[in-house]
């Protein structure tokens, strides 16, 4: 059978098509003789062309096998790849990276960092492959990335499950249309005396909310690009796709948002990735590749994430149509939909009851609430590790990025207990330096590269200047158009995936730094081991037998805030006699709740009664920081 395997540079205008054989999809194990590795790619590939590159990494080494966790709402694999060396200490029982790319869907570039780590890991020294195991899925979304691909771009977060957005009944019957036939979706200025946005006076592309306190009266209003398909006075309010995966997960998650789904992990994209975390407690760290950020800025020194990047004329076009979340609201019978969340039905239906919420349903003061900042006697590592990626990858400065409730990272830190990051991987472009000349005084404020009114740039000017100076075109000139509904309006706007995706041409120098970084802090991860045993004989067939424990990693073999969640099992000590055979001393399995790094030990004795001449096995074990064991020869 053959299909199409389309590759895809995103800032740039064409395509180009690639014909070849697929081998069947299905849950592979490929373990094969080392070979050469196969080039880094240069460009966007599409779900074939990923997984083709997948195998090809799988097939040609011994420390590589390939699965897959799941599958998407339409039957794409949900790809991950285990790097480590066979042999040895059992890939589960060592410390684990995981490594999660592709979260939302428009946010392609986050499944070719994930494909160059594998790439790296299984050519560098650095990696550690015999002590160290990887766990990597390049693309969570597989349905919302292939969106990239199409015939008509439209940048989409969501997977691909058929929701009704608009509460009518019907699903997915009002998508964005590509009106003015570029291949592109972007959006339509509507003139409108009722509107609440006007042209910025410093750059004719963007739009800001009229001000009345500086006598600023609106003029449009913003759509998607569209008709009104359904005829139900709104545009675009009901396309593709329910759910965007990097909001679907278990801490502060964002109920009852359209895009975060009918309740927490309910997609068989997220829900195969926790099932497989919840099953490897020795991952010690995560590393999502997303829109959120904590590795340029780590947190602040109260915990809390820095702020939000948005692109106002996205927010702008989506709230076009808020007042249709609020129609047409029956919950409890009839319609369509998905078991019975957000659906039409008979008039006068009894409103559906929401689930219990935290904070909301129960007393503030009966206990203790989630947290939301990280624990202040764990930032060091997270400094730590952003200057690590700062070091490395070099970027300083990241584009757009938002709020992170309901994110995989999240979640990584506050229940599962580990370090966990995320990062866009890519760095907002520098300008270039301006040369020196007269000012036109005739030049528009767009040519001159302006600041708005008020002095300080936004971030969406910020953003087109930096792409602007970096040669990206990554903004569509808005041009008129004869609207079959709304008569004389303009289309343009930002260009679909432009501001969420570097140019193709970065992708393996990008790569290659990601996997760097991974092996990086893969090196960082705790590490236990007996370092000193010394066994006394008192006479008489009674002996002490001490250990020293001493964590050789950086980070602990807890985090703070794994010990006051009890998310990570404390680190156990044990000697291997008989219970009634210890004296006095410490009891035969001992635990540490938390053994920092960089060398920190901690010591354990234990007087016992036995033969003289006999041997004692006495282990070490750190759910996230792996496992030692020593014997000592009673003499």
């Amino acid at each position: 059978m053959m299909n199409n395997d389309r590759t895809l540079h995103p800032n740039e205008g064409s395509t180009r098509m690639i014909i070849r054989t697929t081998v069947s999809a299905g849950a592979v194990a490929l373990f094969a003789t080392v070979g050469p590795l196969p080039a880094q790619t240069a460009s966007y590939l599409d779900f074939d062309g990923l997984s083709r590159e997948l195998r090809s990494l799988a097939s040609g080494s011994n420390a590589a096998s390939m699965q897959a966790l799941g599958t998407s709402h339409e039957g794409r694999e949900v790809w991950l790849v285990t790097v480590g060396a066979p042999g040895g200490t059992p890939l589960e029982s060592r410390p684990g990276v995981l490594v999660v790319g592709n979260l939302e869907g428009d946010h392609v570039v986050g499944s070719h960092l994930a494909l160059e780590t594998v790439r790296y890991l299984l050519s560098s020294d650095d990696a550690n492959l015999d002590n160290t195991v990887y766990y990597v899925v390049p693309r969570l979304n597989p349905d919302g990335a292939e969106a990239m691909f199409a015939a008509v771009r439209h940048a989409r977060t969501r997977n691909a499950l058929p929701y009704d957005d608009d509460n009518d009944g019907r699903i997915d019957e009002d998508p964005p249309e590509d009106l003015n036939g570029d291949g592109l979706i972007t959006m339509m200025r509507v003139p409108d005396p009722l509107g609440a946005y006007i042209v910025h006076p410093d750059d004719a592309r963007l739009m800001k909310e009229a001000d009345a306190s500086e006598g600023q009266a609106g003029a449009y209003t913003l759509y998607w690009e569209g008709r009104d398909s359904d005829g139900d006075g709104f545009l675009n309010e009901d396309g593709a796709g329910g759910v965007d995966l990097n909001r679907n997960f278990q801490h502060v998650y964002p109920y009852w948002e359209r895009d975060a789904g009918p309740y927490m992990v309910s997609e068989p994209e997220s829900r195969a990735l926790m099932d497989f975390v919840i099953a490897h407690r020795n991952i010690a760290a995560v590393i999502a590749y997303g829109h959120s950020d904590n590795l340029v800025t780590p947190p602040d020194s109260r915990g809390n994430l820095s702020d939000a990047n948005v692109l106002d004329l996205v927010i702008a076009a989506d709230a076009s149509n808020t007042d249709i979340f609020a129609t047409g609201v029956f919950p409890g019978g009839g319609g369509g939909g998905f078991g019975g969340f957000f659906f039409g039905g008979l008039p006068g239906a009894v409103p559906q009851l929401r689930g219990a919420q935290p904070g909301r349903d129960n007393d503030p003061e009966s206990g203790r609430r989630p947290a939301e900042s990280v624990n202040r006697d764990d930032l060091t590592y997270f400094e730590a590790a952003s200057d690590a990626y700062k070091e490395i990858t070099g970027i300083e400065k990241v584009g757009v990025s938002r709020d992170a409730r309901g994110a995989l990272f999240q979640y990584g830190y506050y229940q599962f207990g580990v370090p966990s990051f995320s990062t866009q991987g890519w760095a907002l472009p520098e300008p270039a330096e301006p040369e020196e000349e007269a000012e036109d005084e005739e030049a528009t404020p767009r040519q001159r590269g302006g600041a708005p009114s008020g002095g300080e740039p936004g971030f969406e000017a910020s953003l087109l200047e930096a792409m602007d100076g970096a040669g990206i075109d990554a903004f569509v000139d808005w041009m008129p158009y004869d609207h079959p509904d709304l008569g004389s309006v303009e289309i343009g706007g930002f260009r679909p995936y432009a501001t969420t995706n570097p140019p193709a041409a970065d992708l393996p120098d990008l790569g290659r730094a990601h996997g760097e970084f991974t092996a990086r802090l893969a090196s960082m991860l705790p590490r236990v081991r007996i370092a000193q045993s010394e066994v006394m004989n008192h006479g008489g067939g009674v002996f002490t037998v001490s250990v020293a424990i001493e964590n050789t990693g950086f980070f602990p073999t807890s985090l703070q805030h794994g010990v006051v969640s009890r998310s990570v099992q404390p680190t156990t000590v044990q000697i291997q006699v008989p219970p009634e055979s210890i004296l006095t001393g410490d009891a035969k399995s001992s635990t540490i709740r938390k053994l920092d790094g960089s060398g920190a030990r901690a010591e354990y004795s234990w007087v016992i009664q036995a033969r003289e001449g006999s041997t004692i096995e006495i282990r070490v074990r750190s759910e996230k920081g792996g496992s030692d064991t020593t014997t000592v020869t009673l003499r």
